[in-house]
C-alpha cells in the first residue's frame, strides 16, 4: 500500500505540474482509486476470513502512512522536480496521518462490506 500511495503522489504532482488547469478531476479519480483499492482488499480478507485482519490493516494504515510518505518525497525528487529534505517533515506528520486515514477508513468499510459477500456453496460430487 505505501508503495501504491507513494507512486500515486509522485504521478499526481507530476500531472499537476504539467496540466495545472485539469488536475481537480485526475486528482479526485486517482484518490478513488486508491480509496477502492483499499476496501475492495479488505472486503476479499474478510470473504476469504484472513485471521486477524483487522490487526493486519492496522499496521498496513501506519506502515502505508509513513512508508509512502519517504517514498513520495523520493519519487518527487527524482521524477519531478527538486524536492528535498525539507519538505520530508511535512510529509512525515500530515501526509502520513492522511494516508494512513486513506487506508483505514476505506479497509473497515471492506471489511463490513466482505461480511455481506456470500461465499459459494461447495457440492459433494458423491452425491450427483
Amino acid at each position: 500500500m505505501a508503495l501504491l500511495h507513494a507512486v500515486a503522489e509522485t504521478v499526481r504532482t507530476d500531472f499537476g505540474v504539467r496540466h495545472p488547469t485539469s488536475r481537480t478531476l485526475f486528482e479526485a479519480v486517482l484518490l478513488g482509486a486508491l480509496v477502492g483499492v483499499a476496501a475492495v482488499w479488505a472486503a476479499v480478507d474478510t470473504w476469504r476470513d484472513v485471521p486477524d485482519r483487522g490487526r493486519a490493516w492496522l499496521l498496513a494504515g501506519l506502515v502505508a502512512g509513513w512508508g509512502a510518505a519517504v517514498l513520495g518525497v523520493v519519487g518527487k525528487a527524482v521524477f519531478v522536480d527538486q524536492t528535498g529534505v525539507a519538505d520530508l517533515g511535512a510529509a512525515l506528520t500530515g501526509g502520513a496521518a492522511f494516508t494512513a486515514l486513506l487506508v483505514l477508513v476505506p479497509a473497515g468499510a471492506g471489511m463490513v462490506a466482505g461480511r455481506w459477500i456470500a461465499r459459494p456453496r461447495r457440492t459433494d460430487d458423491a452425491e450427483v
